[in-house]
């Protein structure tokens, strides 16, 4: 099977929507506002690319997922207790850095912070919701209405807090670490480290972090990138909704499905000072990623580990 058929869809769409957004422009993700008006070349290439972009990604997803599968009526299917709600968290942080990139190229085009915030917040959520109409068109999948709730509060968290403060002081992240449920469960967790990274549930954690310097006085001299993060995920899943026993006639061991919660420091990628404007690129570009620092984990019946550098 192709890999890009086994990537849950709201990790291809974030890929895409990355990488065609940096192709626009060189400088259109490292740099701001340029003027205090609306640079209309600039913005009528976001629009044109913009719209190709999702025209595009409504295409491949079709051609990908749907069209080998019978249609049906629109319909709703309840996965809202798969996962322990860890695929509910990795919707809202997609949705959140779909509106980051989308107000990264407005203002970039001189938006005003007010309109960008609210078109970003809107591509946002209607980025992921596409997902939703046409998994709800398939006989094979269905509308999820935990999907698309984590869809309008990772966009609002986004929107929100750019409306308010005209900057992003507490952002969503993500972290993962290879765990061995996928050796029992490869066809649905992962057969190498690059599959396991999309598809093994076990291994991901989804991070609310904050920066800390943003709520303090400025001559605080608190570095502006440190940040505190609060982290969730799960542990011991080899099923969505349960374990099972077996797999292809082969036994699988028993395994607590248990929630785990985290604290940890964090770098805000994003205000690092750089004049290099690659690095700043770069930096803005990876900034949904969740720095390897020492944490601290509690899971749900209480028990304490501590890693000096958690993944």
């Amino acid at each position: 099977m192709n890999f890009i058929l086994l990537l849950p869809k709201r990790f291809l769409l974030l890929l895409l929507l990355t990488l065609a957004l940096n192709s626009v422009s060189g400088q259109s993700i490292s740099e701001t506002v340029v003027s205090p008006a609306i640079h209309k070349k600039r913005l009528n290439t976001f629009i044109i690319a913009g719209s190709t972009i999702c025209v595009g990604i409504a295409g491949s997803l079709y051609f990908v997922w749907y069209k080998g599968y019978p249609q049906s009526n629109f319909h709703f299917f309840n996965d809202n207790k798969e996962w322990l709600q860890i695929d509910k968290f990795g919707h809202a942080t997609t949705a959140y850095h779909f509106g980051l990139y989308c107000n990264d190229m407005l203002q970039w085009s001189g938006v005003n912070n007010t309109q960008s915030a609210i078109y970003s917040g809107i591509v946002g959520f209607l980025g992921l919701s596409m997902v939703e109409v046409m998994d709800g068109f398939s006989t094979a999948w269905g509308a999820s209405s935990g999907d698309l709730i984590a869809n309008f509060m990772g966009s609002s968290l986004f929107v929100s807090q750019q409306l308010i403060w005209k900057e992003q002081r507490i952002s969503l992240k993500v972290s993962f670490h290879q765990t061995s449920y996928a050796s029992y469960r490869p066809d649905l967790l992962g057969i190498d480290a690059i599959q396991q990274t999309i598809k093994d549930y076990n291994g991901h954690t989804f991070w609310l972090t904050a920066n800390i310097h943003s709520f303090l006085p400025e001559e605080s001299g608190f570095p502006k990138w440190l940040n505190m993060a609060v982290g969730y995920g799960a542990d011991g899943m080899t099923g969505a909704m349960s374990n099972p026993t077996s797999y292809n006639g082969n036994p699988i061991p028993h395994f607590e499905r248990v929630r785990q919660f985290y604290l940890s420091p964090d770098i805000d990628l994003r205000r690092i000072p750089t004049k290099n404007k690659t690095l700043k690129t770069v930096f803005k570009v990876i900034s949904f990623i969740k720095i390897p620092l020492p944490t601290l984990e509690v899971d749900e019946n209480g028990k304490l580990r501590f890693y000096p550098l958690y993944f």
